[in-house]
């Protein structure tokens, strides 16, 4: 399979969840158009993202729901064999534990850290809160590749460095700071008060970005 971008991933993230209902639901085919309207952008574009995985269709049917489910799920199917580790069990992780464990049980969340001794040795929806002096340590010992930083600004890059000590490769970081890392670790930053800030300027000002500018 050739290179795709971040971009292109995150859309077949959104695909994957569209096939998911669609199978559910005993959809055995679906047009482009149809997918198109389900994730809120063109056609052409699904049809460009789809190619990524070599899945077929054809105009009379469409593309066949079952098959290209399991092509999307083999495309995700590394990243989710791998394991997750939380830093920071505040309110923000105590709700991602939740969310991920009920959403997401094929890419489990296998230890929580956080510096609060009353959390530590605890198991906080259904994950075991660790020390985080013990960090290291732990990512090796359950082979950990993805962390989740919700910790905040001013610890962030200390436990981001403890991650990438022990083997930690991505990284998906909701404190809002930038993190130093090295050239091959992936980070995915979300900020939620500057998606905020562009939800509530768009609507002050009666403003819709167009795609183009979604994209750029």
């Amino acid at each position: 399979m050739r290179n795709v971008s971040t971009k292109t991933v995150g859309r077949l993230s959104q695909y994957r969840r569209i096939f998911m209902n669609l199978y559910a639901q005993g959809q055995t085919h679906v047009h482009s158009q149809q997918l198109a309207d389900a994730a809120g952008m063109g056609a052409a574009q699904v049809r460009r993202d789809l190619m990524a995985l070599e899945a077929v269709g054809t105009p009379a049917k469409g593309y066949p729901t079952a098959q290209v489910l399991e092509q999307l799920n083999d495309f995700f199917g590394v990243a989710e064999k791998q394991h997750l580790a939380l830093a920071g069990v505040g309110n923000l992780g105590r709700a991602l534990l939740a969310y991920l464990g009920e959403r997401r049980p094929s890419t489990p969340i296998m230890a929580a850290f956080d510096a609060d001794p009353e959390k530590t040795y605890k198991e906080i929806q259904g994950c075991t809160c660790y020390p985080v002096d013990w960090m290291e340590d732990l990512v090796e010992k359950f082979k950990i590749t993805i962390a989740i930083i919700a910790v905040p600004g001013d610890a962030a890059q200390g436990v981001t460095d403890r991650f990438v000590t022990g083997g930690v490769r991505g990284i998906l970081n909701f404190a809002p700071v930038p993190l130093r890392v090295p050239s091959d670790v992936y980070v995915e930053y979300l900020d939620i008060t500057m998606l905020l800030d562009k939800v509530t300027y768009f609507a002050g000002n009666a403003q819709v970005p167009t795609s183009s500018d979604v994209e750029s």
